[in-house]
């Protein structure tokens, strides 16, 4: 029997609530679908009978292995859909994320294998967030913030966190972009910008809200 849709956006937002280190709460997740804390205890005691995860109340939920499988399915549909979409049909990276968001649910396994095969398998889609392969393996994903990292060391973009459109073209105007090589050159104290010299040798300033969105990997030295 199919899943709802509701029931895979449950699984995905749960599954990504724990990759960023966040608890699956009520409250969190509510936050990230955008319904009442009350609608999310209904369903989470929903998915808890249908044996896709784990609840209990005040701690919060914890997928299951076979939630957790079809999260990543899921994922798997929602990032492909992205660099297909940026990639083929020349969407711009601040439009991808509410057209996968519609699609991800009504693709075929053929369709998926066919969109995988055109984009030569990718493992991360345009914001630098990665594809879980077929099987269900997850690619490094970068943790460390620009908010985060240490002065005078080379960095590379990893991933932008925030899917605000208004942010992406922000940062695309910059040129802060996922493979772009950067150093953080000054931290204010007490939560202050961050200046940062990119690889092209402009440099940038960002605010605490935009550094703590945008994640790196340590350069090859």
């Amino acid at each position: 029997m199919g899943l709802s849709q509701s029931v895979e956006d449950y699984l995905k937002a749960i599954y990504v609530l724990h990759t960023e280190d966040d608890t699956a709460t009520t409250t969190n997740i509510a936050k990230a679908l955008g319904v009442s804390s009350a609608s999310v205890t209904n369903m989470l005691k929903r998915l808890a009978k249908m044996n896709l995860l784990e609840y209990e109340s005040y701690k919060g939920a914890k997928l299951t292995s076979a939630g957790n499988k079809i999260a990543l399915e899921i994922l798997r549909h929602h990032r492909l859909l992205e660099l297909y979409l940026k990639e083929i049909m020349g969407y711009s990276w601040d439009e991808v994320h509410d057209e996968a968001e519609k699609l991800e649910h009504h693709i075929s396994e053929q369709f998926e294998d066919r969109i995988a095969e055109l984009l030569n398998n990718p493992t991360y889609d345009p914001h630098g967030d990665p594809i879980p392969s077929k099987e269900g393996v997850m690619p490094r994903m970068a943790h460390l913030s620009i908010s985060e990292a240490e002065e005078n060391v080379r960095y590379i973009i990893g991933r932008v966190k925030d899917q605000d459109p208004e942010l992406l073209r922000y940062l695309e105007k910059i040129g802060v972009l996922p493979g772009v090589k950067i150093e953080v050159i000054e931290k204010a104290p007490f939560s202050g910008p961050v200046k940062i010299r990119l690889e092209n040798d402009t440099e940038q300033m960002l605010g605490q809200a935009v550094a703590s969105e945008v994640y790196l990997i340590e350069a090859e030295k």
